[in-house]
């Protein structure tokens, strides 16, 4: 099944967990380098074992948004959420992006970044600013990502075992026009 994005301004990527978002995501940063900013997240490994998560900005920031060892009130499964780089450096990154009038990346709209106002409100920023927004996204129901994904301007694709070999191809043919 070929899929066919119209041109629209907003587009969300979506699908099951480990189906290859963050992967579709990296290969159009690579592409598309200087015409973005925002971020996108990495595990982050120990003993060959999933430890934690990583925010890595498009201009080489990094930062650790979760990780088993980390003590907050905030938690997703086993991870403790670091609130301080979501909004210090997750959000600020997206704030440039928009002031650059780039390509804004936003990897990814879920659980972790959720327990952030700041990050929610940049956000609806990016989808109603002049830039592009490229994101992956909850794919299961939830309140917040259900409103984004009703917007007139957002085309949502998911990402299937059939699909993500060339999806990027689409997705930058789209984002360049």
């Amino acid at each position: 099944m070929i899929i066919i994005v119209t041109l629209v301004k907003n587009i969300l990527i979506t699908g099951a967990p480990r189906i290859g978002k963050t992967t579709i995501v990296r290969l159009i940063v690579d592409k598309l380098a200087n015409k973005c900013a925002g971020f996108y997240t990495e595990e982050i490994r120990e003993d060959n074992m999933r430890a934690g998560f990583k925010l890595i900005t498009i201009d080489n920031k990094s930062c650790i948004l979760a990780h088993k060892d980390i003590q907050s009130l905030h938690r997703v499964g086993k991870y403790g959420v670091n609130l301080d780089s979501i909004e210090k450096i997750g959000v600020a990154a997206i704030k440039e992006g928009i002031k650059a009038k780039k390509i804004i990346i936003i990897d990814e709209i879920g659980k972790m970044e959720l327990f952030s106002n700041a990050f929610k409100n940049i956000v609806f920023e990016a989808l109603d600013s002049k830039s592009k927004v490229l994101a992956t996204i909850l794919f299961r129901p939830h309140p917040f990502c259900d409103k984004i994904k009703k917007r007139q301007d957002i085309k949502v694709i998911e990402v299937t075992y059939e699909n993500r070999n060339y999806l990027s191809e689409v997705i930058i043919r789209n984002l360049q026009q």
